[in-house]
């Protein structure tokens, strides 16, 4: 447990964080004003444990689309904003900021939950000019984080998608998941339905450290055992590689995921993209001092001497020796596993709005 300075005004005294990614909540950058508590040595009050506060928000639009070019979907749900998993790596981070929000513990602990989007997702789907194509969920924040127990949006979104036999490719960490086979199981029979689990390091006590509330490594690899077991096909994502730190685990990540039950894997590259960047160089200096000249120094490396590059193609692989060498072990260890590139392309033809009350019944 640390004492962090809570920078927001909302909370004006020195509060205690434990198990959080990050020690800072500076303000975002479009903010006009930062405020910094400051213990002047008067208040005998003792320091406030820092909790998750959950807002509700009703949501306009479902779906969001991008035009992204290394991006393998154009469409995604996010049934919550910010995440409890609190991973210091997160490249989410920074999408806080448009709420006038810190991406520091803000991110982690002022999280927004979307009650009502599956009746709004139903909308959408039954727009007759909508065509069916993959719609992401993860990609942002985690749809199975620790709150999702209590509000349950993610489990209306999947009922919906089912209703409507949409194809759909998950992204997650969190165990939740594995309540919701009744409905994953009969969509994996479908071909409706991919799960993507990242896995960042196998080091239960670095795993701690980086992603202080998501299950542990060997919780994840059951839990890819249990989705493998229900039919439903899974991707091991060794995402962020951070080099120079947890690079050196990628085969042994690769190889205990397979003996779970993974048949596709892939790998993305440490992003540190705005805010991030700043967090993250904290938390190794505070977690792994001994090593964060040689991580940056790598980052850069990768980077043409930045330590982050947002530019398509380079920003989620990097370039040049490092890069390469990165590419040329993962596919090595890829060949001698059996695990594939990809997994299986997903069904549209099913798709199809169920019937409401009100619809005109057909002839035939």
């Amino acid at each position: 447990m640390t004492q962090v300075e809570h920078e927001m005004g909302t909370v004006s005294r020195l509060v205690r964080a434990r198990a959080r990614g990050v020690a800072s909540n500076a303000s975002g950058r479009f903010e006009g004003l930062s405020r910094l508590a400051v213990d002047d040595g008067w208040s005998e009050e003792e320091a406030a444990l820092l909790r998750t506060e959950v807002r509700l928000e009703r949501a306009r639009s479902a779906i969001s689309y991008n035009r992204s070019p290394d991006l393998p979907f154009d469409r995604s749900v996010n049934p919550y904003r910010g995440c409890e998993h609190g991973c210091a790596y997160c490249y989410a981070r920074p999408s806080h900021a448009y709420l006038n929000l810190s991406p520091g513990l803000d991110f982690e602990t002022k999280l927004i939950a979307r009650p009502g989007l599956e009746a709004v997702l139903a909308q959408e789907l039954r727009v007759k000019s909508y065509r069916p194509a993959v719609i992401a969920i993860g990609t942002n924040t985690d749809p199975y984080q620790p709150i999702e127990a209590e509000h349950g949006v993610m489990r209306a979104v999947l009922g919906v998608l089912a209703e409507f036999r949409h194809p759909v490719a998950i992204t997650t960490k969190g165990t939740l998941i594995e309540r919701d086979l009744d409905i994953l199981g009969p969509m994996a029979a479908q071909g409706l339905v991919r799960v993507g689990v990242s896995m960042t390091t196998l080091d239960a006590g670095l795993s701690r450290a980086l992603e202080p509330r998501a299950p542990a490594p060997a919780r994840r690899l059951a839990m890819i055992r249990r989705l493998s077991a229900a039919g439903v096909p899974v991707r091991v994502m060794v995402a962020p590689v951070i080099p120079g730190l947890t690079d050196p685990e990628m085969e042994a990540i690769l190889e205990a995921a397979r003996d779970a039950g993974a048949v596709a894997a892939s790998w993305i590259l440490l992003r540190l993209p705005g805010e991030v960047q700043g967090l993250f160089r904290d938390w190794l200096a505070t977690h792994a001092p001994g090593r964060a000249e040689k991580v940056l120094a790598r980052l850069a490396a990768l980077h043409g001497g930045a330590v982050y590059d947002a530019g398509f193609g380079t920003r989620m692989r990097g370039n040049g020796i490092w890069a390469a060498l990165i590419a040329k072990r993962f596919d090595v260890a890829l060949a001698r596993l059996g695990l594939d590139l990809r997994l299986a392309p997903l069904r549209f033809d099913l798709f199809a709005a169920p019937a409401q009350a009100g619809d005109q019944l057909s002839l035939f």
